[in-house]
């Protein structure tokens, strides 16, 4: 390649520049369809640069000199268009890339730092060269004419990042890019190194964190759900309980209250009682009385448990501690109500169901049972008022259909 052919500087600047506002409305497009799209359990930021014409231009040189000629095409980059998909937590990136995946047609996956030893500068990301739509391409006329159309070469570069990851990216432009740092500086190295690692780390543990959050989560759900199960059997009068095989890992948190009371929910789910009731009264006893909270909660549980054994008087009580520690605790109330109408005290039932609707009115079981209640009371107008409330909150109608039959046939007998 002859020197004398080569396009200057200046008027490589002048073509790449031109397109900043056309790259700057395409990518506009890309993030609009990401955030329409995009379903993450926290929602992620987007950031969007149009690459500067000096890294621009050492990249030319580097990797595309013979391109350099005197032309008045543009010379094509992959990441002349960046955006940044930030995400909260390291699941949600392999979750992001594989919906990006179904939004737009991909060139290139590659993985950024993924080589680099432990001791070596750089923080891992993964990087998503995607196709630009046709329909994404602004015309060619008006406030863009004299432009040269554009290439197939030309994509998206998408970086899908942690928030600690692109913290590091940012720090790492400034203190090693930006500045001529030198190599063999081992101190500066080591504290760079050093600070990587805890960022690393404290991304690892705030995805176990998320994962041990959502496990306790996934095991309150399923004992909440045996509880009402084992509550519609015996009010019901069938006490006959499905057995489900239910998937679970061990928490990583030992030797935490958190700790105990998942084992106590996962014992609980499994229908080994006795054992959940020793976890719990080990979790009461070791807890101060001044943690109320953490109290009203786990008498809340361990009320439940007993339920489960058919022990109502140790329940109920369980269940009048979690209201004294929490006078909040609109489930507890709700726990109680149940108790009672298996014991038939109805109107103790209702004042129950009550005292939880006014706490929090939106609660479809507690509407639903209390309509059970006031049936029983010959209290028919009630019932069927909550009955129609519940259903408004959403009910499952199939539940509601025998308590409907006979509220009909009261209703038919009356007139």
């Amino acid at each position: 390649m002859e020197t004398a052919n080569l396009i200057s500087k200046k008027q490589i600047r002048e073509i790449y520049e031109s397109y900043t506002d056309y790259f700057n409305e395409i990518m506009s497009k890309v993030i609009e369809r990401l955030q329409q799209n995009i379903k993450l359990s926290a929602q992620p930021t987007y950031k969007s640069r149009v690459k500067s014409f000096d890294s621009y231009f050492k990249k030319v040189l580097r990797l595309k000199p013979d391109q350099m000629e005197e032309t008045k095409s543009l010379i094509y980059l992959t990441d002349m268009m960046g955006i940044r998909m930030i995400c909260a937590f390291l699941e949600d990136i392999n979750i992001g890339l594989e919906q990006i995946k179904k939004l737009f047609e991909i060139k290139e996956v590659e993985v950024k730092g993924a080589e680099k030893k432990f001791s070596e500068f750089g923080y891992e990301s993964i990087h998503v060269l995607v196709k630009i739509p046709p329909e994404f391409l602004p015309p060619l006329e008006g406030k863009y004419e004299g432009l040269a159309p554009i290439s197939d070469e030309l994509v998206c570069e998408i970086q899908i990042r942690t928030i600690l990851q692109d913290a590091w990216a940012e720090v790492e432009h400034e203190l090693i890019y930006k500045i001529e740092f030198n190599p063999f500086d081992i101190p500066l190295r080591r504290k760079l190194a050093s600070i990587n690692a805890s960022l690393t780390l404290a991304d690892i543990t705030f995805q176990e964190i998320r994962d041990y959050q959502n496990k306790l989560q996934r095991e309150l759900d399923e004992r909440r759900r045996s509880f009402y199960s084992l509550a519609d059997g015996f009010l019901n009068e069938k006490t006959e309980k499905k057995e489900e095989d239910i998937n679970r890992v061990s928490p990583f948190v030992q030797g935490t209250i958190d700790d105990l009371l998942l084992k106590a929910i996962e014992a609980h789910n499994d229908g080994h009682l006795s054992e959940a009731v020793d976890i719990y009264t080990r979790i009461i006893d070791a807890v101060p009385d001044t943690d109320k909270n953490v109290l009203a909660v786990i008498r809340k549980h361990r009320g439940m448990a007993f339920f489960a054994m058919n022990k109502l008087d140790d329940a109920l009580e369980d269940f009048q501690k979690s209201i004294e520690a929490d006078p909040k605790a609109f489930r507890s109330y709700y726990y109680k109500g149940i108790v009672y109408s298996i014991l038939k005290k109805y109107k103790e039932a209702i004042e129950c169901y009550t005292k939880s609707l006014e706490i929090n009115e939106f609660q479809a079981h507690t509407n639903f049972r209390r309509a059970m209640a006031y049936y029983e009371l010959g209290e028919y107008e009630q019932s069927m008022n909550d009955l129609d409330v519940a259903l408004k909150l959403g009910m499952n109608p199939d539940e509601c259909k025998p308590l409907q039959k006979k509220l009909v046939k009261k209703f038919g007998m009356n007139m």
